[in-house]
């Protein structure tokens, strides 16, 4: 599993011109999944992910995560974060998880998230366009291979 992470002002999807998600201050995760994840790399994930030092405190650095500031999450489902360009022009995804295996994923992903914090979504599979202000600009990738427990 793979996250962009990156801490926004505010963020929102629409989707077809209707806002399918919107946040104020938070997170806006960027998430795609691979074909060998399973509820323990979720959680693994959200537990990074929630205790993520990266707001600032009353001395300006960063030592708060996002439930400590009261900020929500905007989940965007994004199979792209496993493209391979490694060989020729146009991105190969074969390392990415099928897509019924994928928003399967995502759905529990969502779910888990939303019983910690306010979690707003995108759609899976749709063509979103996403709009934020990234605050900082902090952006931070996690992949679940490298993470430790």
């Amino acid at each position: 599993m793979r996250v962009v992470l990156q801490r926004v002002s505010h963020a929102s999807c629409t989707v077809n011109g209707q806002v399918t998600g919107a946040i104020e201050n938070g997170l806006c995760l960027f998430v795609g999944f691979a074909p060998d994840d399973t509820d323990r790399t979720l959680e693994k994930m959200i537990h990074k992910i929630l205790n993520l030092r990266i707001f600032t405190d009353e001395q300006d650095k960063m030592n708060l995560n996002v439930q400590q500031v009261g900020g929500s999450i905007l989940s965007i489902s994004q199979f792209t974060l496993y493209a391979s360009c490694v060989k020729g022009n146009r991105p190969g995804f074969g390392e990415a998880a099928p897509a019924q295996i994928a928003s399967l994923m995502y759905d529990k992903f969502n779910a888990l998230l939303k019983e910690q914090i306010h979690t707003e979504t995108g759609i899976f599979q749709a063509d979103m366009k996403i709009d934020l202000l990234n605050d900082g600009p902090i952006t931070i990738v996690l992949d679940s291979k490298e993470l430790k427990f």
